[in-house]
């Protein structure tokens, strides 16, 4: 599995970094070697509070599941993000 992380109008830190790679891992055992996971965060209105946006994509395995969340962290929004794409892995495997 590739992993693909974009950070737009930030500088990402290292520890947000590691805390993609962790999360991230367990996906490697999931999806073929072929699949993309896409993680892109974005700040989108630094004077509010709810203002990191974070879209995760996973494509290349016959299906593209897309998870997008707003919350008051990265970590928080990558968090949500994966337990959403998660629950689409069930149903596609299902299928």
């Amino acid at each position: 599995m590739k992993l693909n992380v974009q950070a737009v109008n930030f500088e990402m830190a290292e520890r947000l970094e590691k805390h993609i790679e962790k999360k991230t891992k367990r996906y490697a055992k999931l999806l073929p070697e072929s699949a993309e996971l896409e993680v892109k965060m974005t700040v989108v209105k630094p004077e509010t509070n709810l203002n990191k946006e974070t879209h995760v994509r996973v494509v290349g395995f016959g299906a593209e599941l897309f998870a997008q969340k707003v919350c008051d962290t990265f970590e928080q929004g990558v968090d949500d993000c994966l337990e959403a794409i998660e629950k689409q892995l069930e149903k596609q495997k299902d299928k």
